[in-house]
């Protein structure tokens, strides 16, 4: 399996995840010219924007640690610029991250949901 087909199934898998535990779904794979933010959910009154992990090795450390600075950094970027761009959202949002590890037959062995992950300043 290819990293993009990887990636895509993780976050298949983290949409179907985090719709258990609470988040409503609205926007996948939200593209701008900024970028791309994976998953743009609700949990409650809260606007979530999620960064999905998928790892099927921890040879370079986990799904989590492999958020940079730099990918932090875009992050916000990309939750203002969606906060900009869209009406009638709720005043509160964060950015969490969905780590995922699976093995390399894509069984699961591993998936959290990392509330505020990146904050809004480093």
């Amino acid at each position: 399996m290819k990293r993009s087909e990887t990636g895509a199934l993780g976050e298949r898998i983290a949409c179907d995840f985090l719709g258990e535990n609470g988040y409503q779904i609205l926007e996948n794979n939200y593209r701008c010219p900024k970028g791309e933010i994976d998953i743009v959910a609700r949990q409650a009154d809260t606007l979530v924007f999620v960064e999905v992990r998928t790892k099927k090795s921890r040879r370079f450390g986990s799904p989590e640690e492999s958020i940079t600075l730099a990918k932090r950094e875009k992050l916000r970027t990309l939750a203002q610029y969606y906060r900009q761009e869209h009406e009638n959202l709720p005043p509160d949002w964060r950015i969490d991250v969905v780590a995922i590890e699976m093995e390399k037959s894509c069984w699961v062995t591993r998936i959290e949901i990392i509330e505020n992950a990146v904050g809004e300043e480093e």
